[in-house]
């Protein structure tokens, strides 16, 4: 990765003017690090807790490796030197690194994007409003790291606060004016935003998620509510009001709201008027101003996108007419109930529902517009939250005709272990059919799939392999289905 290629020199004491120093008066930084394998000489090593491993045992390592001092959140035995205690040594991480690259973040207008659902869609509309108006646009998310000219692989959605420092340096010199980020519940809890001051925060629902991380809802959503403690003061929130939890949210904030809603009284609204399986039409009102908006991509939790990508735009100075060229001139997200037309009698889409609630927006979209069967194939991560996945099954069952359970990233689980946890869920677990194999589950979802049926694949959207163990093999819903349709499409004409 390209990193900032003039780092500012810096004083510790001034950077975190709270902390306890021991062992040095100041100590100059002029590179720092959270890993001991890549300490250099002269760097400032911050030890970070973790949930597998401590960074706190690591710090002899770190000084044999030569680095200058320490950032601990304990006091540490005598190790030739300075210690420098803080509370947070994440924060602490996240505000060195910014300070570190020499603040590019406030060089850009930033976009914060959270939610259980619907973060990487909003956060790609609003991208696309912002190009499409002329601007150059930075986006960081789960589909990938974009600095305004090359785009990354991303192994979290929310890149690690040094990783986050040096797109934010790499957006800066690629002439960014504005960068959207996808804001994880992980990052908030983790304090990856750390020295981030944001223009917008955007929040689009907040359902169940995570709790094997966060282990209670209430953490989960006081987790999700930490991103307004990184909103700048004259910044401006998005809310939905649909939302109950979003729109309690209200009461803590002190400047500029703008919410959107489909029910309930908000600034933004939109109103269905029409839905097909491939595209819809919604009217979208803005204060005194209605126009209607066609978007190729389906359900009410994408008019629930727009509106909030609306938002946004508005807030940015986007005028009406623009922001609807913006949300009409996105096709598709990868892996977001996503069409696969390959001349199939039948419609098939791919989507990364893995929560309760996107199981059942989903199919509930596509019930809409479907006059056959709608067969749903889908499974659960393994090493997760195991509480949603008798919600998962029974959403499920309440909203398909036909069930085909299989695996998702099982990783260390047994997968029919996870499969009997979504069977729980089930009024009449015998109507459910069970394929382990992903790829034989999806085969068999597709072959009972007549004219006018429709087959959603949910839970792993765009996602490329399946994690099984400790090991990843190649496996793209998609491309799984694409083939098999044109492989046997012959034989159903």
């Amino acid at each position: 990765m390209q990193v900032c290629p003039d780092r500012h020199q810096l004083s510790l004491r001034d950077v975190l003017p709270e902390a306890t120093l021991v062992g040095a008066g100041d100590v100059e930084v002029r590179g720092c690090v959270c890993d001991s394998r890549r300490v250099e000489l002269g760097d400032l090593f911050v030890a970070l807790p973790g949930t597998r491993c401590d960074g706190h045992d690591f710090v002899a390592e770190a000084v044999h490796r030569g680095c200058s001092a320490i950032v601990s959140e304990r006091p540490l035995p005598e190790l030739g030197v300075a210690v420098c205690l803080v509370n947070d040594s994440r924060a602490a991480f996240g505000r060195l690194c910014q300070e570190l690259a020499g603040n590019p973040s406030r060089q850009l207008k930033i976009i914060g994007v959270t939610g259980t659902n619907g973060k990487t869609t909003t956060s790609c509309l609003i991208a696309r409003m912002f190009k499409n108006a002329g601007m150059k646009v930075g986006l960081l998310g789960t589909l990938g790291y974009f600095d305004g000219e090359s785009c990354d692989d991303s192994s979290l959605t929310t890149p690690p606060a040094n990783q986050l420092a040096d797109y934010f340096c790499r957006m800066v010199g690629n002439e960014c004016s504005h960068a959207v980020m996808e804001v994880s519940s992980h990052a908030l809890a983790q304090s990856r935003l750390a020295g981030v001051e944001l223009d917008a925060v955007c929040v689009t629902n907040v359902c169940r998620d995570h709790l094997d991380y966060h282990r209670t809802i209430e953490n989960y959503r006081l987790a999700k509510a930490r991103i307004f403690e990184h909103l700048s003061p004259e910044g401006i929130s998005v809310l939905n009001a649909d939302d109950p939890v979003s729109a309690a949210l209200l009461s803590r904030i002190d400047g500029p709201v703008l919410t959107i809603g489909i029910h309930a009284a908000a600034e933004i609204t939109g109103m269905l008027i029409e839905r097909h399986a491939s595209e819809q039409t919604f009217l979208l009102t803005a204060g005194d101003d209605t126009i209607p908006v066609r978007t190729r991509m389906i359900g009410t939790h994408h008019v629930y996108n727009c509106l909030e990508a609306a938002a946004i735009g508005l807030a940015h100075g986007l005028d009406l007419p623009t922001v609807v060229r913006g949300l009409e001139s996105v096709e598709y997200i990868p892996g977001r109930l996503q069409r696969i037309e390959c001349g199939q009698p039948f419609g098939v889409f791919v989507d990364y529902a893995h929560t309760p609630d996107a199981i059942s927006g989903s199919l509930r979209a596509l019930r809409g517009v479907v006059e056959g069967r709608l067969i749903c194939v889908f499974g659960a991560g393994g090493d997760r939250d195991r509480e949603k996945r008798p919600l998962m099954g029974h959403a499920a069952e309440q909203d398909a005709d036909v069930v085909v359970l299989t695996s998702d990233n099982p990783r260390s689980e047994d997968p029919r272990a996870i499969l009997g946890d979504l069977l729980s869920g089930f009024e009449c677990p015998a109507g459910a059919q069970i394929i382990v194999d992903r790829k034989e589950a999806i085969h068999a979802a597709l072959a009972m799939a007549r004219q006018g049926d429709c087959v959603l694949i949910a839970g792993k959207g765009h996602e490329q392999t399946q994690i099984i163990g400790d090991e990843r093999y190649p496996m793209d819903d998609h491309e799984i289905a694409s083939l098999w349709l044109y492989e046997n499409l012959p034989l159903q004409v």
